[in-house]
């Protein structure tokens, strides 16, 4: 046994002696030639330029029927370059069903990154001064744009959403994660009616010392004393294994806002046992379609 390990480990050796000095022209043949890339079906994907000069890449994937009388309700994702493709084709499998006739907008950046830092200043709100020490690191980069990130959301790209597609404005919803949950929930507190759904995965409640929380609280209040009025309907799902955002905490805020639902505001609770903190908007994929599109 000893002897054949060891041939085995020597034979390994000889090989890759030989490759590394086989000749370039010899090592070029064997290169396989450069192949296309692959395009998602039935989807559109195109840059567009906000008021303050910030670009965004569109990723929308749509249906092939013909839209409803009312038109097409629509799911705008944030974080699109890293979470379009998943609600899309979860939308064109389904597309013989009410559930697929809709259509999946993704809100990304220039970049074939999952992620992009200007995020970072889109979700947000302004950096504390001085930082937190746990945030300190992210003190360096810009923060705190997310009203502005929110009117162009709300207003530029809903505009031309609803210029190349029939669309139904009263059915808009919306899905953010970790800090995308976090201004998922800033929409619902500022703009309580721009979105008839919201999904906040994963939500980033503990960003800048849980500053969110004094939102929270004022919306609770308005929400009480009448002044709200319709609201949006919130789903809030979260990852058992997510060391990155308790779920836990996630959970006590859910259970939170289920005590307004005599004010009018309807919560749902998800919590994924195996998911962590990446793996939980691909699992809330399916449950995020149903929330949104599905009669209620």
């Amino acid at each position: 046994m000893i002897r054949s390990s060891l041939w085995m480990r020597l034979a390994s050796m000889v090989a890759v002696t030989l490759i590394l000095s086989a000749p370039a022209a010899r090592a070029e043949q064997t290169t396989p030639a450069a192949t296309p890339g692959y395009t998602m079906p039935s989807t559109h994907m195109w840059e567009m330029t906000s008021t303050g000069g910030e670009i965004y890449r569109i990723f929308v994937s749509y249906p092939a029927a013909d839209p409803p009388a009312d038109g097409y309700p629509v799911l705008y994702v944030l974080d699109g370059n890293a979470s379009f493709a998943g609600f899309a084709e979860a939308r064109r499998i389904q597309e013989r069903f009410d559930l697929g006739k809709s259509i999946i907008v993704g809100v990304g950046y220039p970049t074939d990154l999952a992620y992009d830092l200007r995020r970072l200043n889109d979700y947000t709100m302004p950096m504390l001064d001085p930082p937190p020490a746990r945030w300190k690191g992210l003190a360096k980069y810009k923060s705190g744009g997310w009203d502005t990130f929110l009117d162009f959301l709300t207003g530029k790209l809903r505009t031309e959403i609803s210029k190349r597609y029939k669309i139904d404005l009263n059915r808009q919803s919306l899905f953010g994660h970790s800090l995308g949950g976090l201004l998922a929930l800033h929409t619902l507190y500022s703009r309580p009616q721009a979105f008839e759904s919201i999904v906040a995965a994963s939500p980033s409640l503990e960003w800048n010392e849980q500053g969110v929380l004094a939102e929270e609280r004022a919306f609770a209040a308005r929400l009480a004393s009448g002044k709200v009025g319709k609201t949006s309907r919130l789903l809030v799902v979260v990852g058992g294994r997510d060391v990155d955002d308790d779920p836990y905490g996630a959970e006590s805020f859910a259970n939170r806002m289920e005590q307004l639902s005599g004010y009018g505001l309807r919560t749902r609770f998800r919590r994924y046992e195996e998911e962590g903190h990446m793996t939980v908007p691909a699992r809330a994929v399916t449950d995020t379609l149903r929330f949104v599109f599905e009669p209620h």
